[in-house]
């Protein structure tokens, strides 16, 4: 039977919660045994509260390969779930009827029974189910957005960032793991940490980063030069959720991102980008963290604040030339 919460499989008996593996791992490509790369045949799904979901609908909207930002087409099919997970798991409660109108489900976990009655971990978003089956064949969150640069290449629209250029990719891959383990991660390991060793480990990893992060960002505007890239993607998705969620719900107290000059307004400029700004549901992250499971919130209170209008507000990477 699917899970429905962290606590069934991924906290330890130290108190250290350790992420489930993804199950769903085939790539995508022309070898054997790879998933066919196939316009249309695919659906993702995506719920506004998560980082790992949100970061795929952002590559996807600059590529081209949704109709999401002028000169995209539906390439890869969109359907997206509640920022607040169930009892029963992700629901489609923002469909009519709450049934998703492609693959006529009310429930992700459905999709997962289907590609495997024995899966008892957590059915995870994003999620890219095969709309001729209804099954999901890869929740693989690490590796997803690369797939989407380099096997479904033929299908980019005309004049796409080159999101994972050839000659940057083991530095992309490191910094990539980097800001994994220390960043997208440790928020996470922090939050759910039953024992305050696992908390304050987690805590000084987390802000150890972001300080060496700030320090790069102090001398080009984006993390590899003038031009965007995967890693910027994977770092921002956390940082558009670091006030509202992380500082609050996980207790990452030390410094708001507000409170770094540099990821502060590197994260505006990003935000700045239609396929960034028109992706991110301030909203639905703060309900998911804060009404879901991850807040503790029984009476269900939502905060009033932080802010998002300052998002809006001018930043200073200009100081580093155009953007390429």
């Amino acid at each position: 039977m699917v899970a429905t919460s962290e606590s069934a499989h991924e906290i330890t008996a130290e108190g250290a919660f350790v992420r489930q593996q993804n199950r769903f791992t085939t790539p995508f490509g022309a070898g054997p045994g790879e998933l066919p790369v196939e316009a249309g045949r695919y659906r993702l799904i995506w719920s506004a509260v998560c980082p790992w979901a949100h970061r795929q609908l952002i590559v996807l909207n600059l590529l081209g390969l949704t109709e999401g930002e002028p000169g995209g087409s539906q390439v890869i099919s969109i359907g997206k779930v509640s920022p607040v997970r169930g009892k029963n798991g992700w629901e489609f409660a923002l469909d009519p009827g709450g049934v998703d109108p492609v693959l006529k489900i009310r429930r992700l976990p459905e999709a997962y029974e289907k590609a495997d009655p024995a899966y008892t971990g957590r059915a995870t978003v994003p999620a890219v189910i095969d709309i001729t089956s209804g099954k999901v064949v890869n929740n693989d969150y690490f590796k997803l957005s690369n797939y989407w640069e380099t096997a479904w290449k033929p299908f980019h629209k005309k004049g796409a960032p080159d999101l994972y250029p050839e000659d940057l990719r083991k530095d992309i891959d490191e910094l990539n793991d980097a800001v994994f383990h220390e960043v997208n991660n440790a928020v996470y390991k922090a939050g759910f940490a039953e024992s305050q060793k696992e908390y304050e480990k987690n805590y000084s990893l987390l802000f150890n980063r972001l300080d060496i992060l700030e320090t790069r960002l102090g001398k080009s505007r984006y993390l590899f030069g003038s031009a965007i890239t995967d890693s910027d993607i994977r770092l921002w998705v956390t940082l558009a959720r670091f006030d509202s969620a992380y500082n609050l719900v996980f207790r990452c107290n030390r410094n708001r991102l507000i409170d770094f000059p540099n990821l502060w307004n590197y994260a505006k400029d990003l935000y700045r980008i239609p396929s960034f700004k028109h992706t991110t549901d301030f909203d639905g992250i703060k309900r998911g963290y804060h009404l879901g499971s991850h807040g503790n919130n029984p009476y269900q209170i939502l905060s009033l604040g932080p802010d998002t209008s300052v998002w809006n507000e001018a930043h200073d990477r200009d100081r580093f030339g155009p953007a390429a």
